[in-house]
């Protein structure tokens, strides 16, 4: 009898606990079943009144889908130019505040101190590097012919034959400019993958041992490259549409052209820092510059670009998601004031439940869990909006991804705002006396 009276003893705990934990689930799911019809009796109130919501919502995924699509071509481009390239310019490639004045009274380059900075213990090869291009619109000023064929806005470039240790330019024919090209200032080009497709449309871009025209002077085609990377916007790389020569080339049809560019390569990316070093202390020595004088020149890396990138798209972001969260705030504030609505509708309603049996936790439950469904159905039509207005931007040839990170964000943004806005007149309808309300009409 012991036995049995232990037995009964010991699961009753455990049987009262179970039967409590089915009797709040039951209680959860006609809390749940009240908040939705609440909703569906009134579909067009509730639909204005998640509106702030949805703009909100929208706002962040769209922003952010077309940033992520931007930060994968961006990161590929940087991954492109190398950890172990350097660049020297006479000022810094881009700036996000105002630039001095005094930037634009700096003396160019000299195309001669590549050769110096080869000689660099910590630098393999050093290219200038001369363009004659549109930086504003990121393409090209020029024009080759052949015959009835026109390729426009072709950037030209002028290089040494070291530029191609220095970037990975792959050439899909013909050869790569040499020190003889160099030397005897030869008209000579190699020309991008779309160029050489418009100029030789019907040899598919094969122009090899041919002839073009640019600015009245004939070039013989020895190479053509293969098709970069997609571009930065998404669509045609502007880099595919050029034409590359010798700088001496370049440097005799444009002599009034002097802005040189240097790259160098440092002999290991885990050496870029010293290689940096030897050659900003070279320039220095060529500037004559003294110890308590800046640089007059820049030198940047690939982190340069990198740094400069996320400074950029994180200032873009922080704005949307200022004007997001404004957006946020006016529809939670709309949320709020349609619950007060709806308490003071439903006040008769309050009191019989709680005339009922019905706690103030199971109404403060209620009218909790209809904000916070309000919310999450606005942040949900928010999150598909947005994506589907970021994955539209692909048909214009930009790029787009759906970042799972900020999807899940908004949605518990969307949670937190139906609790903080809810939170009130759930708390009023649960404070109301039933007595009250049963007489309230």
């Amino acid at each position: 009898m012991a036995t049995i009276s232990q037995s009964l003893s010991g699961t009753r705990p455990a049987g009262l606990r179970k039967l409590a934990g089915t009797a709040r689930a039951v209680d959860f799911r006609e809390t749940f079943s009240l908040a939705m019809d609440s909703l569906r009796v009134n579909p067009l109130r509730s639909a204005l009144t998640i509106l702030g919501i949805v703009i909100g919502i929208t706002t962040v995924i769209t922003v952010s889908t077309v940033i992520n699509g931007l930060n994968e071509n961006v990161l590929g481009g940087i991954r492109e130019l190398g950890s172990d390239t350097i660049i020297a310019f006479r000022f810094p490639w881009a700036s996000l505040s105002r630039p001095p004045s005094k930037w634009f009274t700096r003396k160019e380059l000299q195309p001669e101190w590549a050769e110096d900075m080869r000689r660099l213990p910590h630098v393999s090869a050093a290219s200038p590097s001369l363009r004659i291009f549109m930086p504003q619109f990121g393409s090209g000023s020029s024009d080759l012919r052949r015959g009835a064929y026109r390729a426009k806005n072709v950037i030209l470039q002028g290089n040494s034959p070291e530029i191609s240790k220095i970037f990975d330019i792959k050439l899909e024919r013909g050869r790569w400019l040499t020190d003889a090209d160099m030397e005897h200032r030869s008209p000579v080009v190699v020309l991008g993958y779309d160029t050489a497709r418009t100029l030789f449309p019907d040899a598919n871009g094969d122009g090899v041992g041919k002839e073009i025209t640019l600015n009245g002077q004939l070039f013989s085609v020895i190479g053509t490259a293969e098709k970069r990377r997609q571009g930065i916007s998404g669509g045609a790389n502007p880099e595919d549409n050029i034409a590359l020569m010798p700088s001496t080339t370049l440097r005799k049809m444009y002599p009034n052209q002097k802005d040189y560019v240097i790259f160098a390569k440092a002999i290991d990316p885990a050496k870029v820092g010293e290689a940096v070093e030897e050659i900003r202390d070279l320039l220095r020595r060529k500037r004559r510059l003294s110890n308590d004088k800046p640089d007059d020149f820049a030198l940047f890396t690939s982190d340069y670009f990198l740094d400069l990138w996320n400074k950029i798209s994180g200032l873009i972001f922080i704005l949307t998601f200022a004007v997001a969260m404004v957006a946020l705030l006016v529809g939670g504030i709309g949320v709020m004031n349609i619950m007060l609505v709806s308490v003071t509708e439903r006040t008769r309603e309050i009191g019989v439940r709680k005339a009922i049996g019905a706690k103030r936790g199971n109404i403060l439950l209620q009218f909790l869990l209809e904000s916070v469904t309000l919310c999450s159905v606005g942040g949900v039509i928010g999150v598909l909006f947005g994506s589907g207005l970021g994955m539209s931007m692909r048909f214009f040839s930009f790029p787009a991804s759906v970042s799972v990170f900020w999807v899940l964000l908004a949605l518990i943004l969307c949670a937190m705002i139906g609790i903080g806005f809810g939170m009130y007149p759930a708390w009023k309808a649960a404070r109301l006396d039933p007595v009250e309300a049963l007489r309230y009409e």
